[in-house]
């Protein structure tokens, strides 16, 4: 028997406490995956993004509007394929106003043409084509809401006030992850009508599609130059880039997310040293006779590091082995199918599990190190008279 594996035995000797302890250091490390694993998926949306598509807004702010006539303008500019235009509407559902999803106005056909990876059958391409109160939805936004092609709904405006009338022309689907499947798209023109004169004929944002990835650094800068002496200037960028300034404003929450993740494991090492130290004490009778038959300090200061070792590599092995179930059946599809262009692929990658797994057993031995230091120091007389 090893050193090594006296101390793992020891673990066993209070059933009850390991296992709380162990139960801590799990749930630590499951829950240290799963705000890694958001900061990952959140970061790495570019990954996903279309290359050969850019965006224009405002140059100031991504909330200020442009005019609608700039669309058809920088589909004049060489390399540019395809233009579509859009608006954020923010309507709610009124029979449940904390369930948020996403509401756009846009160009139906435009909209198709530069979002090639949005696939619905042609008969209800067609009926939303036909239909200016039509809406195409993503197919995991309608079975979330139970809607199905042909219903009518009535959604609640707040950038827009009013409730809007809209009928179900199609479900979509997609043929890649980076595009929401839980949006409702709808024809801009519905909205502008409605509008007063000083709203009318503005677009939140302009989406293109190019010849060449490649030279998308090229066609921004001339988007931008062709309005740079404008009341209105804009400026232009990658797909994951307007993705990014769209939703800059959960940048402060995924850096909450990233420091609650390092605040969570730390926590869980000082409860693994306030368990190894109550071992220490109540094993110091034991360690004065280790020592009296010629054991030496830094053998009773292995006996203590390796029971911590053991606690966090249990402890983390059983939370990297919930972990994957958890985020990636669980809490990634939700996100995957509710919020598609934030989380494009939420899954637990191998470095996020192995680093959550040896943080456990690193700051599990870290934090014994005091109860381990105080254990060797133990003069043999002392420690024999010691009692629990």
């Amino acid at each position: 028997m090893t050193l090594l594996g006296v101390a793992v035995r020891n673990i066993k000797r209070s059933k009850l406490r390991t296992s709380l302890t162990l139960a801590v250091v799990a749930i630590a490390t499951l829950f240290f995956i799963l705000l890694r694993t958001v900061v990952w998926s959140w970061t790495s949306a570019s990954e996903f993004s279309a290359k050969d598509r850019i965006a224009t807004r405002h140059k100031v702010s991504f909330v200020m509007m442009l005019p609608k006539r700039y669309a058809q303008e920088i589909a004049q500019i060489p390399g540019v394929k395809a233009v579509a235009y859009a608006n954020w509407f923010g309507a709610k559902n009124p029979k449940d106003e904390s369930d948020f999803f996403a509401t756009i106005a846009t160009d139906p056909r435009a909209l198709l043409e530069v979002y090639h990876e949005i696939q619905t059958t042609p008969e209800q391409k067609q009926a939303w084509f036909e239909n200016r109160r039509g809406a195409l939805v993503g197919d995991a936004l309608a079975k979330k809401e139970g809607w199905k092609v042909g219903d009518k709904i009535t959604l609640t405006g707040s950038i827009y006030p009013g409730d809007w009338e809209f009928f179900i022309s199609g479900i979509y689907t997609t043929t890649t992850t980076n595009v929401d499947r839980s949006t409702l798209y709808f024809n801009w023109d519905y909205m502008n009508e409605s509008l007063s004169a000083r709203q009318k004929d503005q677009v939140g944002w302009i989406l293109a599609n190019i010849s060449d990835a490649g030279a998308s650094g090229r066609i921004s800068k001339e988007i931008d130059a062709k309005f740079g002496e404008r009341d209105l200037q804009t400026v232009t960028m990658s797909e994951a880039a307007l993705n990014q300034s769209f939703l800059g404003m959960f940048s402060a929450i995924l850096k909450a997310v990233d420091l609650v993740s390092i605040v969570m494991i730390l926590i869980m090492g000082l409860i693994v040293g306030n368990t190894i130290a109550m071992g220490v004490r109540e094993r110091t009778n034991e360690y004065g006779v280790l020592r009296a038959i010629g054991f030496l300090p830094k053998h009773i200061a292995q006996f203590v590091l390796g029971e911590a070792a053991a606690i966090g590599l249990f402890g983390g092995l059983i939370g990297v082995v919930l972990g994957y179930p958890f985020v990636n059946a669980l809490v990634g599809r939700a996100l995957e199918e509710n919020m598609g262009n934030m989380f494009p692929q939420f899954r637990v990658q191998p470095g996020i599990a192995v680093l959550g797994l040896g943080l456990a057993v690193v700051l599990a031995v870290f934090s014994a190190v005091l109860p381990a230091r105080q254990a060797a120091s133990l003069k043999v007389v002392d420690a024999l008279r010691r009692v629990g």
